[in-house]
């Protein structure tokens, strides 16, 4: 068998016969659509693995190695994602504007897909967070969370600061920002949520999903999230 050309090399090959054609998207969908038919290319999808959730007992072990780290604005950031399986990239961004202690909610401004969305918190965490923003207040900080060098924290920052929780735990994985958004959904839906009131809070969007969720209010899905999360292992 020869040796197949580079998909690049091979792309500069044939650029030549698209350019008059003024393509688009669409376009060249087609037309390799149509390639694909003549050369007998099936399309094959790579399995998809289930995503790694931990259990109460380790989400339990992996707070108390927090808790007694004495470290309040480390505690209220993972709590802040635990509670609300807000992404990591959506934590960074948040500013002290963005917490309604009333309705004990967060604002999330240009999430994943650029849209907006409300995320509840448990009402037994507003005190908590109201002492971590008063204390920002007085040191007239905009982010809700801030580094010791008064910036906000990076992507890569929080990553670290759990897995440097995840080692002292001696946790058998780390745990990531995106592994306790997967404990919160999973745990939502085992107290039988309906998945029309997980999914504005996921930021997940899907077509049946929101034909769903359309015929609900938003103030249905918060009652059902408060009576839940009273129940929170952690």
């Amino acid at each position: 068998m020869s040796t197949r050309t580079s998909p690049r090399k091979k792309a500069l090959q044939i650029v030549k016969y698209f350019r008059h054609e003024n393509p688009d998207y669409n376009y060249l969908r087609a037309v390799f659509q149509e390639l694909r038919q003549n050369l007998n290319v099936k399309v094959t999808t790579a399995s998809k693995k289930l995503p790694y959730v931990p259990t109460e007992s380790e989400l339990k072990k992996y707070y108390d190695t927090i808790w007694k780290s004495k470290n309040m604005q480390d505690m209220i950031m993972i709590k802040t994602l635990m509670y609300t399986g807000i992404r990591v990239s959506e934590l960074i961004r948040l500013k002290i504007q963005d917490v309604d202690f009333d309705r004990c909610q967060l604002r999330i401004v240009a999430g994943k897909g650029k849209k907006d969305r409300i995320v509840p918190f448990p009402k037994s965490f507003r005190e908590t967070l109201a002492l971590h923003v008063s204390n920002a207040n007085k040191i007239n900080q905009l982010s809700l969370f801030e580094s010791s060098w008064k910036k906000p924290y990076s992507d890569r920052g929080v990553r670290k600061m759990l897995e440097k929780y995840s080692k002292t735990a001696g946790m058998q994985q780390t745990i990531s920002p995106h592994k306790l958004r997967h404990f919160l959904f999973t745990w939502l839906k085992n107290q039988n949520v309906d998945d029309a009131l997980i999914q504005p809070y996921s930021g997940h969007e899907t077509r049946q999903s929101l034909e769903i969720y359309s015929k609900l209010s938003l103030s249905k899905a918060q009652e059902e999230y408060d009576d839940k999360i009273k129940n929170f292992p952690v």
